[in-house]
Parts: structure tokens; sequence; C-alpha cells
């Protein structure tokens, strides 16, 4: 993979679902070698804390570590499922966290790198909720609680989120695109790449009368899906589990 640049998000990885757990560790291992791999959010279906002793825990910080030390670096951006990523997963992966949305140069572009939940701002329940997740006071005290009991609640906050997914239209949960439109305007660029949505596209727009693009990533359910960039360009592709 040298001479791309890669970008996954949404992977939801978790103890309940093994074969996409070796399937990152798959793709890590060929990530040997490429200029920079970009984690865009919801590595874990859910971060209790850089105390976290899981094996899944172990396994991937252990996956992207061995891509850091390869040579290839490793940045990844906080998910609405593991914002609680701090310095101790940083240090035990060999990523760098970076904010959400980060400005980076792709091979002479500038390219905005988003989660992209916040642009999801039709869905205003799940806004009021993600400003209540952020809360520095509420995730120290959040932070204060037991491992067990941490990982209970994380539990039924996940209940709670597919409870409420069911009940909402899909384009409620979608981007906004005036909000697209705003945080790109924002940061001065006409190429934006996000996760969250699980709907993998590439979207061609105006721009205040300028040609731009949203490149969506997809989830990692069913299989795999990874953004390969280049000088020549980007392309979406699947992994397939088996």
């Amino acid at each position: 993979m040298a001479g791309e640049t890669l970008f996954i998000s949404d992977l939801h990885l978790d103890s309940s679902r093994p074969n996409v757990v070796d399937l990152f560790r798959r793709f890590a291992a060929q990530c040997h070698g490429a200029d920079a791999l970009y984690v865009l959010g919801d590595l874990f279906e859910a971060w209790v804390g850089d105390d976290e002793d899981g094996p899944v825990a172990d396994a991937v910080a252990g996956a992207l570590h061995g891509v850091a030390d390869a040579g290839t670096p490793v940045f990844v951006l906080h998910g609405n499922r593991d914002f609680l990523m701090g310095a101790g997963f940083a240090a035990r992966s060999g990523a760098t966290l970076l904010p959400d949305p980060t400005r980076i140069d792709l091979y002479g572009e500038a390219v905005l790198i988003s989660h992209g939940d916040a642009l999801c701002t039709d869905d205003i329940e799940y806004q009021q909720l993600r400003r209540l997740l952020r809360d520095p006071h509420w995730q120290a005290d959040f932070l204060a609680k037991g491992l067990a009991e941490r990982r209970a609640m994380a539990v039924a906050l996940r209940q709670q989120s597919r409870e409420a997914t069911q009940a909402k239209a899909e384009d409620i949960m979608d981007v906004n695109q005036e909000a697209v439109a705003r945080m790109m305007r924002e940061h001065a660029v006409v190429r934006l790449i996000h996760g969250h949505t699980h709907r993998p596209a590439m979207h061609e727009f105006d721009l205040d009368g300028t040609p731009a693009w949203r490149i969506v990533l997809g989830d990692w359910y069913d299989q795999g899906s990874v953004l390969s960039c280049s000088a020549r360009g980007c392309e979406l592709r699947r992994l397939p589990l088996s």
C-alpha cells in the first residue's frame, strides 16, 4: 500500500464479532508501508476508558502499534462510541489523537476529516445527547466509576440508541447539507471525508460556485470498508470478511 493514504471508520469492534476483529488485524498488517492510516471514529463498539483491559482492546491497540512501528503514521478521531479514548489509548496503540474536525494535506490538496456525527443536525435528540456525553463534567463523573459499572452503562446506552434509531426516519439520521457546507466554509476546503452514517458514497456538489466533494466511509458490519487515496485520486474499496 505504498503511496496510499488509507481512511477507515465505523468498525464498531467488539468481542461479539470476532470475525471482524480478525479482518481488522489482517487489514492492519497490510497497512505497513502506507503513507498514513486515519481512523475516523467508532473504532470500537464502546470505549469506557483507557483502563479498558479486554482482549479486543489489546488486539486492536497491538495491531495499530504494529502499523506505527512499521513506519506508517496512525491518526485517530473520536467517534460517538469511543469519545473517551485518551492519552492512555494513544500510548498503547502508537496513534495520534486528532480533534474533530481536522484539516489535513492530502497530496497537495486541503482536505477536512471528521467523524461526521456533528453534521447530523436534523437529529435534534441525538445532538442533545452528544452535547451531554462530550461535557467534561459528565465524562469526569463517568470515568470515576468502576470499570464494571461503566461497561454496564455503555450497554444500556447502546440499547437506548438502537431503540431510538428504529423510531427515526432515515433522512433525519443523515448529514444536513447546510451543516456540511458551513463546516467546509469555516475550514476553507472543498474536500470532506467522514463516516458515521454508514452510507459509503462519493458526493459531488457545488459549494459557493466551486466544485466540491464529500466522501462517506462505510461501516464494518457485513464487510470491511476502506478509502484509499493517492496522488491519482481516491477509491472506496470493500474488504470481504472471509
